[in-house]
């Protein structure tokens, strides 16, 4: 499966008429979970006057079969108006709902990993994201510049859909769905699309890069590249984020305690701030598919770290940053690219001492403070940047387990591989050049 988002043009009927799709959704949503909870409520009710479990009222079905066939039979009372909208816009609230409903049931009984997942609660007219889900009907490109979908017809799109395209054309591609989501005032469209690969091949089938990822420069590798910089485009942008935000401050905003609705010009304000946020986004993604794009393409083997992302975004002085890198972005991009293109992403353990060990002779130091930024070796006179050095021992480190026990090969569902450690002194928790130690 691959996904092609494109930035769609739409008329401000068409927005009234997404606008509404996204409401079905939501509205279906809330009923369901409304209905999920009176049933509920009402079996502990029962149980509270004694009444036998034999008796209580039966229990509702979480699935998602049974929750679009109670909605089938309210729906006339419920939303008269269900008819304006396609089908699929309400099967996209439930079928969320009932994913919501099974990740609160796995998260209780210990089938999901994870932190805790809670009920699910009531989805807010102003908070929720604008989003739905089109399975089945009508979906289909029109031309290099329209897309059509169920009910909502044919949609310009800003960019061209030549890649898709080209695909689907060549019968190497089918739609499998479309989701339409508005993003800062933006509306897009994803294609799921089934896609027959052609077996790739790397540029340097038998080449390992050891990549060190790291915050101040982003990426540092193992043989020689110049080092990729992160632009910290967050940071560029915190001087225009926070006018804005004092600007939203002095408008007269949302009060659910008072129930006050936000004035036009807050919602003007607000609007301009959520723009900046998505540009930063836009620009942070598009620099991590070009780095993961490149490496992916030339190397047969891509090693990098196996960092605690989530450990590093508690530390107060670190998050900021660590968000703005885009660490757990880079490795899930990495994954997925590397099976495209017939490669091999390999995982060094999280306590690999990748930055305290000697690229030449393998001494281990015992301690590396972080503002010690070039590497010494006392035992065999090496001197080197201790990101580049750490980039060499991943390249090492996965050089000698692949010659120790031969060829291996990535498993079916293309997940990463993990690679155990030398044995070593010291502890290593995460990479992150200029903010945080090894």
């Amino acid at each position: 499966m691959q996904a092609y988002r494109f930035a769609l043009d739409p008329t401000p009927r068409q927005v009234g008429a997404l606008l509404r799709h996204a409401g079905a959704a939501r509205v279906a949503f809330n009923w369901g979970l409304a209905v999920v909870k009176a049933n509920l409520g009402q079996r502990e009710a029962e149980r509270s006057y004694g009444v036998s479990e034999g008796e209580l009222t039966p229990a509702l079905s979480w699935s998602m079969y049974s929750l679009r066939k109670a909605w089938n039979q309210a729906k006339g009372e419920v939303a008269p108006w269900w008819a304006k909208c396609s089908k699929e816009a309400y099967a996209t609230g439930l079928d969320r709902l009932a994913t919501s409903l099974k990740n609160f049931s796995d998260s209780t009984s210990g089938k999901r990993k994870g932190p805790r997942v809670g009920f699910p609660r009531f989805k807010s007219k102003r908070k929720s994201t604008l989003s739905v889900r089109f399975t089945t009907g009508t979906i289909r490109l029109d031309g290099r510049t329209y897309v059509v979908l169920p009910v909502l017809g044919r949609i310009k799109t800003h960019e061209s859909t030549r890649k898709l395209a080209r695909r689907l054309q060549a019968g190497t591609a089918r739609i499998m769905s479309a989701t339409v989501r508005c993003e800062a005032g933006r509306w897009f469209v994803s294609f799921t699309v089934e896609v027959e690969r052609e077996a790739r091949t790397p540029a340097r089938p038998d080449a390992v890069i050891g990549v060190d990822l790291g915050v101040k420069t982003l990426a540092v590798f193992s043989d020689g590249r110049p080092a990729a910089q992160n632009p910290q485009h967050y940071d560029t942008a915190r001087q225009k984020l926070r006018r804005l935000s004092r600007t939203v401050s002095r408008r007269q905003g949302p009060d659910r305690r008072t129930g006050r609705r936000p004035s036009n010009r807050w919602r003007r304000a607000d609007a301009q701030r959520n723009k900046v946020h998505h540009q930063v986004t836009a620009l942070r993604r598009d620099k991590i598919h070009k780095l993961t794009t490149g490496l992916a393409r030339e190397y047969g083997t891509v090693v990098v770290e196996d960092l605690n992302v989530a450990g590093m975004v508690k530390n107060r002085r670190l998050a900021r940053a660590v968000a703005d890198a885009g660490f757990g972005e880079i490795r899930r991009q990495l994954a997925y690219r590397t099976v495209w293109n017939g490669g091999h992403l390999e995982i060094a353990d999280r306590w690999f001492p990748s930055s305290k060990t000697c690229s030449s002779c393998g001494t281990v130091k015992t301690k590396l403070p972080l503002r010690v930024r070039t590497y010494v070796c006392e035992t065999c006179g090496l001197v080197l940047d201790r990101d580049e050095n750490a980039a060499l021992n991943l390249a090492a480190l996965v050089k000698r387990h692949v010659a120790g026990s031969g060829p291996e090969t990535q498993n079916g569902r293309g997940a990463d591989r993990k690679t155990p450690p030398r044995g070593a002194g010291g502890t290593e928790t995460s990479t992150s050049h200029g903010t945080s130690s090894r």
